[in-house]
């Protein structure tokens, strides 16, 4: 009955979305009230615990819905202002083929997103562009949730790292480093092959003709680009530690993929434009406004993002200014949930979008008006964030229980450990797949399956960074389907309730992802 108790926080939401195809607001709910019933039933968790964590999850599940805004009003805003037009247009200039835009926009400009910001907010801003590319929403969804994986490994100026290994033994900046090391030589692998599995994806699931030739037609300017990546990944890792490689290596990357597409270098000459949504229409009239006053809300993201996380003065005003986070909740201690208003990227995407007001010499009325269009696209991905987070709140906080059992999470890696145990590098990156699907953050789950993980390479006598390093990588492939971070991606472009068919699209591609990295910490299991 524990079995199922845990595993019901997979099951569920697997059933309610993917089999039976219910939108997130109910599927969740059900979820959501299986999991509270296995926790007081058969976890036994008090009464005041599980309320504590619904709450809990309510207030994290605001502090999404805040990023979501600042995402969707700063893409509403600019499409007032007329730069969205002007951004389109350079991309068409770079390149008018589909595929290449989704490796640009989703892969490497979400990469970048990534290594500044985290927390989701990569495909909450990708998805809108590239909707406004005139991809179909649900493509542009589900593209930008696979695209970013790579980079959540290093998302947030390292944080899965640098937080999620912190409380292992030997944690400090020679361990950090030497695990960001084995990713990105992981990820030579892995890492090299997204941007081809992103342009299969989009080709096979939403293209007009639905053989693979279209795919295969790009496969050496992916692998050129995946390489270029992954491969600078692996010189910034060794260089400079996790802080910076996500960051770095998107720049290096967008600079290949760049100037090879726009001298049509390894670019196959028939244009494919097949994943177009009905009735999309390009722009004829050109715009007079500049490319870089186009980008430059978007530059300003990444400075802010950066400034407030790698300057300390700046960093600290950021947290502490308007803090409306709530610490123990009902008095529970370590039932919290932070919300440093100023530090999260939803106020940054917000005052980039009312800088933008003035840089691009409009009204004031663009913010204004693109605020109220926002309220109405967030207020559809509310009900079904908070079932959402309530159900994830529960589960991680399984072990405050008077039955004297290790939280739900813990039980499901030690089951898996105690069976698989002799199989565990190839195990091994779907326990990170697996935390970051119900948890909803790379970081969470390494935080949470990492001692786990640890303790079993111990006791197996495998390299326990090599594992580890495993962790942390499949965590960030669980990104591509972990539900609230679905909710999101469909809020942003307008398609609430098809999280079901989303995560339908993005399962292969996080299954296959937990496969390479298995294959490829195996290898260096073996070299090493």
């Amino acid at each position: 009955m524990q079995l199922l108790a845990a595993f019901s926080a997979i099951i569920a939401p697997f059933l309610f979305l993917v089999v039976f195809r219910m939108p997130a607001k109910k599927g969740m709910l059900f979820s959501a009230l299986i999991v509270i019933f296995f926790a007081f039933t058969v976890w036994g968790l008090d009464f005041n615990i599980l309320t504590a964590s619904i709450l809990q999850g309510g207030h994290r599940a605001i502090t999404i819905l805040f990023i979501l805004f600042g995402a969707i009003v700063l893409l509403n805003t600019l499409k007032h202002t007329g730069a969205v037009d002007r951004i389109n247009e350079g991309f068409r200039n770079i390149s008018p083929d589909m595929r290449v835009q989704v490796v640009i926009v989703a892969f490497l400009f979400g990469s970048l997103i990534e290594g500044a910001a985290g927390f989701g907010t990569p495909a909450a801003v990708t998805g809108p562009l590239l909707v406004a590319l005139g991809f179909t929403p649900l493509a542009a969804a589900a593209t930008a949730l696979i695209a970013d994986s790579t980079a959540v490994s290093f998302g947030a100026v390292g944080t899965p790292v640098i937080v999620g290994l912190a409380n292992i033994e030997g944690a400090g900046l020679a361990m950090f480093q030497d695990v960001a090391i084995l990713i990105t030589l992981m990820d030579l692998l892995v890492g090299t092959l997204i941007p081809f599995i992103l342009v299969l994806v989009l080709t096979i699931a939403f293209g007009k003709k639905k053989g693979l030739s279209s795919a295969f037609s790009l496969l050496p300017w992916t692998l050129l680009v995946g390489a270029s990546y992954s491969i600078s990944a692996a010189v910034y890792a060794w260089a400079f530690g996790p802080e910076f490689v996500s960051i770095l290596a998107s720049i290096t990357a967008l600079a290949v993929a760049t100037i090879t597409a726009k001298k049509n270098i390894l670019i196959p000459k028939v244009v494919w434009q097949d994943a177009l949504a009905e009735g999309f229409k390009v722009e004829e009239k050109k715009s007079e406004m500049s490319l870089l006053s186009a980008w430059s809300p978007y530059f300003v993201v990444v400075a802010l993002l950066l400034l407030t996380r790698i300057v300390p003065q700046i960093q600290e005003f950021a947290q502490t200014a308007i803090d409306l986070s709530w610490n123990n909740v009902m008095g529970i201690e370590g039932v919290s949930s932070a919300w440093q208003v100023l530090y999260s990227p939803g106020a940054v995407l917000t005052l980039a979008a009312i800088i933008s007001v003035f840089t691009q010499r409009s009204k004031f009325s663009s913010f204004t008006k693109a605020s109220k269009e926002s309220l109405g696209s967030v207020k559809g991905a509310a009900l079904a964030l908070i079932p959402t987070l309530a159900l994830v709140q529960v589960f991680s906080n399984s072990g405050m229980n008077m039955n004297d059992l290790v939280s739900m999470p813990e039980y499901i890696a030690l089951s898996l450990a105690t069976t698989l145990g002799g199989a565990w590098p190839l195990v091994a990156p779907y326990v990170g797949i697996l935390g970051a699907f119900i948890t909803g953050s790379a970081t969470v789950s390494t935080l949470t399956f990492a001692p786990i993980q640890y303790s079993v390479a111990m006791e197996t006598g495998l390299n326990t960074n090599i594992i580890l390093a495993q962790q942390v990588a499949g965590s960030a492939a669980g990104n591509m389907i972990c539900v609230h971070n679905v909710v999101s991606a469909l809020a942003v472009v307008g398609l609430v309730g098809k999280e079901g068919e989303v995560i339908r699209k993005t399962l292969a591609p996080a299954l296959v992802y937990g496969l390479l990295i298995g294959i490829a910490g195996t290898v260096l299991l073996m070299i090493m």
